[in-house]
């Protein structure tokens, strides 16, 4: 299992509406950058704009970022696109054997060790903002430039 697309799409999208501020950064623009449908792109940034981080008017095409770059985190965008429920990256199965010494202790065992590591990656998610990767994606291009 991993962690749906939606979280990869709605980070890119974010990033191209930044670098591509001086354009119009339509859904179609959007898809051709991400290799995907238009209406994917539309409905993510429905999320996008539903948690505030991107504006989008009706008959107006394009998008842009409804909060300054350097203020959206990816935890943001993860949260956003509902990656997973509240407390739910984990999950354990449900009516392990009570008559074993394993299954009536592993959910005991093993919840708080998910719970630890939720954290841990939403905090890591929390302090890399959306500014963050623009300024890694101009870096790596001025190096493969110099490259050539």
């Amino acid at each position: 299992m991993s962690i749906s697309s939606r979280f990869a799409v709605g980070i890119h999208i974010l990033t191209l509406i930044e670098v591509n501020k001086g354009g119009v950064s339509t859904s179609e623009f959007l898809a051709g950058s991400v290799n995907t449908n238009p209406a994917v792109i539309r409905k993510i940034m429905g999320m996008l704009k539903g948690a505030g981080l991107v504006n989008v008017r009706p008959g107006v095409a394009g998008a842009e970022l409804a909060k300054d770059l350097s203020e959206i985190t990816l935890l943001d965008v993860y949260k956003a696109v509902d990656v997973v429920k509240e407390d739910e990256l984990f999950s354990i199965h449900e009516h392990p054997n009570p008559a074993c010494l394993v299954g009536r202790n592993i959910q005991e065992a093993i919840v708080p060790l998910f719970s630890i590591a939720q954290n841990a990656l939403e905090k890591a998610l929390g302090s890399v903002t959306i500014e963050d990767v623009v300024k890694d994606i101009i870096e790596k291009e001025k190096l493969a430039i110099v490259e050539e």
